[in-house]
């Protein structure tokens, strides 16, 4: 697994602070996406793992969508950082 940019931009006592944020949740789906990629790569009948993955998939989905409503900056900053998605442009 690569070490993502993120951890460094929020430190120690902001995921205190901020763990029901939107960019903490979004951090937190994104790793266990990383991490079921990777078991599902050895894997590949695992059923279960595989929703379980696109629950999670939709769940970050959502909340992006959510915080590009809401605040276009944060999502623009969110999505460079963790270098998941194309950024759309209107």
């Amino acid at each position: 697994m690569t070490k993502n940019s993120f951890i460094s931009v929020i430190s120690h006592e902001e995921k205190e602070e901020n763990r029901g944020s939107v960019e903490f949740q979004v951090f937190r789906f994104t790793n266990k996406i990383r991490r079921l990629t990777s078991h599902l790569e050895l894997h590949k009948k695992d059923y279960s793992s595989q929703r379980g993955l696109r629950k999670i998939l939709g769940k970050r989905q959502r909340l992006l969508a959510y915080l590009s409503k809401k605040n276009r900056v944060r999502y623009k900053e969110l999505i460079s950082q963790l270098n998941i998605r194309e950024l759309k442009t209107r």
